[in-house]
């Protein structure tokens, strides 16, 4: 048994001995030829994304809404119906407001940005209008929802 390259078919022809030093160019032609190419640009191609989305699984959006629809309800019950008080209004408030930062965390390792803010790592400096609305709205949320709680005595 011979070790090293072999240079003859197992049939016992001569195999071509020709590399890149042999040929013009300096290139072995083991590529597509000219009518492979030709053909393939007249197809069309498809682009595929190797990596997958990134999105947020149901293990993660699972704990998060349960525990928005607990909190949510444990703030609803209190105001509607007068059962629990104030305390737990305020605790359904305090895990509603948990539940919506988790998710917001959440979003945020996935990628996912408040709609005219930058995506992360862009480089870019959000608006401070933008920024300014959101801090306005979400002041405007707490003090109204403190507000109903504190007028339940």
């Amino acid at each position: 048994m011979e070790a090293g390259p072999r240079d003859t078919a197992p049939g016992g022809e001569q195999l071509s001995t020709d590399g890149p030093e042999a040929s013009a160019d300096g290139v072995i032609a083991d590529g597509p030829t000219a009518e492979e190419l030709a053909a393939q640009d007249e197809g069309q191609e498809v682009e595929v994304e190797l990596r997958p989305q990134r999105r947020l699984r149901i293990w993660q959006l699972a704990p998060i809404v349960m525990l928005a629809a607990i909190g949510s309800l444990m703030f609803a019950f209190p105001l509607f119906f007068e059962f629990g008080g104030a305390v737990v209004a305020m605790l359904g408030l305090l895990i509603s407001s948990c539940a919506a930062g988790w998710g917001m965390m959440a979003a945020r390792r996935v990628g996912y940005t408040l709609p005219g803010l930058p995506p992360r790592g862009s480089g870019r400096w959000p608006d401070w209008r933008v920024v300014g609305a959101y801090v306005v709205v979400v002041a405007a949320v707490a003090v109204l929802a403190v507000w109903r709680v504190a007028r339940l005595r």
